[in-house]
């Protein structure tokens, strides 16, 4: 009777324990974390003078003690801030997610078409959309103007949105033609050897796929529309236009209410803070998806 054999064990190789840090590493970390604590201090600065100024009293709020914590924390200026824009909040709102999700769409129609079909003149095209990017707003302000009223389209939200969505085609159609770039030609021969045409093959396949890109557009164009002071300057009134309109109105006169006026920039700008704060960590990676050709 024979007896089977045990086999030998098996030796596991323990992991090493990590080298100790030499000295020389732990100053550059020490450095590289003082440098980045410097660096938030700094960016921090206006903001921190924006908060404590937006709780001081009239005789409190002076630029000479914008540093100086307010002797009496008052809240009269976010009162008067927010009853000021209030009503533009609403209408910027209004404006600058219509004209960030259209652009968006029109922008990745554009895109598809420009990566994967390859008309003649395909490029010139493309760089005669791109040339948009290019030409200063206030050197077409004049022309913008004359064919607005031309056009009968009324001042204000109107107007505002009709030149955002114009505007914002060329970065969106750029960002997503880098990003289509990037998609496998495999998927779309799929969907042509399936019998899907153009539209069923963006529709079905491509849609689908594009959120990084949607991300990174739709946070480019509410920032951009949000904070727009020129069109609104040129294209809409205190009673028509948006938050940054009403923002100038609350900061201008001979005695300007700083309390109310720095409570007013704190409000204005949280949308756009709370968008980076939410899809921020998206818009790296959307920007770097398209960087790389697969």
């Amino acid at each position: 009777m024979t007896t089977a054999t045990v086999p030998p064990p098996v030796e596991v190789a323990r992991p090493r324990p990590p080298a100790p840090r030499t000295g020389r590493q732990k100053m550059n970390r020490t450095l590289k974390y003082a440098l980045l604590l410097l660096f938030v201090f700094v960016v921090l600065i206006p903001a921190y003078v924006l908060f404590i100024t937006s709780f001081k009293g009239p005789s409190d709020a002076d630029p000479s003690t914008a540093w100086l914590l307010p002797t009496t924390w008052e809240t009269a200026g976010w009162a008067k801030a927010w009853e000021t824009l209030a009503p533009a909040l609403g209408r910027t709102f209004a404006m600058v997610i219509p004209a960030s999700i259209i652009s968006a769409f029109l922008g990745s129609m554009n895109g598809f078409v420009l990566s994967r079909w390859r008309f003649p003149y395909a490029n010139v095209v493309f760089t005669l959309i791109l040339f948009g990017m290019f030409i200063p707003y206030q050197a077409v302000m004049i022309p913008l103007t004359q064919l607005m009223q031309g056009l009968g389209v009324p001042n204000g939200i109107p107007s505002l949105l009709v030149l955002h969505i114009v505007y914002g085609l060329p970065i969106c159609t750029l960002i997503f033609r880098n990003y289509y770039e990037s998609v496998p030609g495999e998927l779309i021969e799929a969907a042509r050897m399936d019998g899907a045409g153009l539209l069923r093959t963006y529709a079905s396949v491509i849609l689908p796929i594009s959120t990084p890109g949607f991300v990174v557009v739709l946070i480019w164009q509410f920032t951009s529309a949000w904070n727009d002071y020129l069109f609104a300057a040129f294209f809409s009134s205190g009673s028509n236009g948006p938050v940054t309109i009403a923002l100038s109105f609350l900061a201008g006169g001979q005695l300007t209410d700083y309390a109310a006026s720095m409570a007013g920039a704190l409000i204005a700008s949280l949308p756009t803070l709370l968008v980076y704060i939410i899809l921020g960590k998206y818009f790296v990676g959307g920007l770097m998806s398209g960087s790389v050709k697969g």
